[in-house]
């Protein structure tokens, strides 16, 4: 058996941000649009009126000041309000693969590797730009793996946990000597960016980890002491997209239930007790008291859920430090933000500090992954 170690990390942000004023005055002004076409239905009580935004009740509800994107102009123009991606022909490297090969030479480069020398690719992710071919061969091939082996997987939010368990297995098993995982996440693609309850949680960006036999590390990395996985079958985050869609009666039409749809309240309620049992028993079962873990990665989802999960882990509140938040400038990022949180926030720690990366979403899904830093 062989020990599994995150040797690096990288992020791809896109360059165009989306402040909360900007999104509020595009939906306020798409509310307006609304209101005024559908005006003798909404008299008649047929429909809604829409009611405006306010970046206030954004920042208030999730904590997101900001969130950056792949395309701006789409997502605030009142007619559209989704982003504008050009048509690529099959020859071309394809949106995702493109990003996640960004990201990835930032995380190959810490670990001192080419990409030659990855056996195994893993993209997951919590949507694919297609079914197939899978999208982690296509991103072998654009970085110039010849051999090994590469595959897709989702687990929404937690795909990323999910990865690194699916990594650090291979390691230990000796099928893989070194794998790269990414995490690319087009989450303006699926968000309903026209509903008011959650026009603003999500925004664009990639990760990506190296892992590999420690024994192979080329300098500071942290070595994957256990990995914790469960899930648990919700219908309160959903998405009804897929390939079955076209086969229905009114497949095609513009469903609201084809993009990203969530029960808030019920999420919250329901899975911070979840996320924060699975980790403080994790912690236990590997002899680590709360007090020991130095950081807490979590996932980017919302500032409030964060913060009482990390109090609950930890018996009382955690400090930026012990668990930092990137949220406010990222937004949720799907799979994404738990790496992200680490990528930035694990450089400082020191010899045998302990940390966990943990992620939580549909499904319900929950990933643990404890961590000691080796300076």
């Amino acid at each position: 058996m062989h020990q599994p170690a995150i040797t690096g990390s990288g992020v791809f942000t896109p360059s165009e941000i989306i402040t909360n004023d900007e999104l509020v005055a595009a939906f306020n002004a798409y509310a307006d649009r609304y209101n005024e076409e559908h005006a003798e239905a909404i008299a008649a009580g047929e429909v809604e009126a829409k009611t405006h935004s306010n970046a206030e009740f954004i920042f208030a509800a999730s904590g997101i000041e900001q969130r950056y994107v792949l395309n701006k102009d789409g997502v605030l123009d009142p007619a559209r309000m989704f982003p504008r991606f050009r048509e690529r022909s099959d020859d071309e490297p394809s949106l995702m693969a493109e990003i996640a090969v960004k990201a990835a030479g930032d995380a190959l480069a810490q670990a001192g590797i080419e990409a030659k020398d990855i056996d195994a690719v893993i993209c997951a992710a919590s949507n694919m730009e297609r079914a197939y071919p899978a999208m982690a061969v296509e991103i072998q091939q654009e970085l110039g793996i010849e051999g090994g082996f590469a595959f897709d997987m989702n687990v929404a939010c937690s795909s990323a946990t999910f990865g690194l368990q699916q990594a650090a297995d291979m390691i230990r098993s000796g099928s893989a000597r070194r794998v790269l995982m990414v995490n690319p996440e087009i989450t303006s693609g699926h968000l309903e960016w026209r509903d008011r309850d959650c026009h603003f949680i999500f925004g664009d960006v990639c990760t990506a980890v190296v892992v590999e036999r420690a024994e192979d590390a080329k300098g500071p990395h942290y070595d994957i002491l256990d990995t914790r996985l469960l899930t648990q079958f919700s219908n309160n985050i959903r998405n009804n997209n897929g390939f079955l869609r076209r086969t229905r009666p009114h497949g095609m039409e513009d469903r609201r239930d084809m993009q990203f749809v969530q029960e808030g309240r019920k999420v919250f309620k329901q899975v911070v007790p979840i996320v924060a049992e699975l980790m403080t028993r994790h912690l236990a079962d590997n002899d680590i008291a709360p007090d020991q873990v130095k950081r807490m990665w979590l996932h980017q989802a919302n500032k409030s859920m964060n913060d009482l999960i990390g109090k609950k882990v930890m018996g009382r509140e955690p400090t930026r430090e012990e668990q930092p938040n990137i949220l406010q400038d990222y937004a949720n990022t799907s799979s994404a933000g738990s790496i992200i949180a680490f990528s930035k926030y694990s450089d400082d720690l020191e010899d045998g500090d302990l940390g966990v990366i943990c992620s939580f979403g549909a499904g319900y899904s929950v990933g643990s992954v404890i961590v000691r830093r080796v300076a």
